[in-house]
C-alpha cells in the first residue's frame, strides 16, 4: 500500500456520507432556567441584556451575526447571515445592497424573520417583524464609519448578481481603489442602505436539559404594550 493512501492519512477527509452520523450528535443543555420573572419590561431591553452577555461572556466570534430570512411575493423563502449594526426601541438595523435578493424580497414582501444563533450559550433570539428602509441621512452616517475597503466593496459588488468570475470583481475593486485611495472620501452608493426591522414578536429561547427548553415570547399589542407568552418546547 502506498504511503499517501488515504487509509493511512490521519488528515484525510472521508467522502462516505455514512462516516459521520448527525443523528448521534447530542448535547445536554443547561439546567439553569429562564422564567417570566427574569424578563425585562420590553423586548429591546431584554435583548440588550442577552446581547451584552453574548458579546462579553459567550465566546462568540460575531455575536451580532444574525440569519435574515425573507420570502418573495410568491412565498419562496431565502436566508443569509447579516450583521446587526444598531438596535433600539424602533427596531433592528442592518445594511445591504438594495439590488440584492433580500432587498428585492423585502420590496415586495416586507415581512422578515431574524435569528441570533448563540449556540455556545444555548440561546437563540428570534424576531419577526416588518422591514422598512432607513433614511439616507442615517445610511450616510453609518457608511462613513465603515472601513475604507468596505466602502469600496459596496460599489464594486453587484450583490446577488451572477458574475463570470472573481477576476472581474477584483478588477472593479482595483479601479475603485485607484479612483478613491485611502484617505479620499468615498460617496455613498445610491443602491446601498439600511433596513430597520420593527418587531412584532421577539422570542427568547434558552436551551434546557432533556430538550425541555424555555421559550418566552413578547407579542406586540395594538396599544404599543407587550404581551408575554410561554411556548412549549
Amino acid at each position: 500500500m502506498r504511503q499517501d493512501d488515504p487509509v493511512n492519512d490521519p488528515d484525510a477527509v472521508s467522502t462516505d456520507p455514512a462516516s459521520i452520523d448527525p443523528a448521534s450528535m447530542r448535547k445536554q443543555y443547561r439546567a439553569e432556567g429562564f422564567a417570566e420573572t427574569d424578563l425585562a419590561a420590553a423586548p429591546v431591553e431584554q435583548f440588550a441584556r442577552w446581547f451584552q452577555q453574548a458579546a462579553t461572556e459567550g465566546r462568540l466570534f460575531e455575536p451580532n451575526a444574525m440569519i435574515v430570512s425573507t420570502a418573495d411575493t410568491e412565498g419562496r423563502p431565502s436566508s443569509r447571515t447579516v450583521l446587526l449594526k444598531h438596535f433600539d426601541d424602533q427596531g433592528f438595523v442592518f445594511y445591504t445592497n438594495y439590488d440584492s435578493r433580500k432587498a428585492r424580497d423585502l420590496a415586495g414582501n416586507p415581512h422578515v424573520a431574524l435569528l441570533f444563533p448563540w449556540h455556545p450559550m444555548a440561546r437563540q433570539v428570534i424576531v419577526t417583524g416588518v422591514a422598512r428602509r432607513t433614511g439616507r441621512d442615517e445610511t450616510a452616517a453609518y457608511f462613513r464609519t465603515r472601513p475604507h475597503g468596505s466602502q469600496l466593496g459596496a460599489w464594486a459588488s453587484g450583490q446577488s448578481s451572477v458574475i463570470a468570475g472573481r477576476d472581474g470583481l477584483d478588477a472593479a475593486y482595483a479601479e475603485l481603489l485607484a479612483r478613491y485611495p485611502e484617505g479620499e472620501r468615498v460617496p455613498v452608493p445610491p443602491h446601498w442602505g439600511g433596513f430597520r426591522v420593527a418587531p412584532r414578536t421577539v422570542e427568547f429561547w434558552q436551551g434546557r436539559e432533556n430538550r425541555l427548553h424555555d421559550r418566552l415570547r413578547y407579542v406586540a399589542e395594538a396599544d404599543g404594550s407587550w404581551r408575554v407568552e410561554r411556548l412549549s418546547p
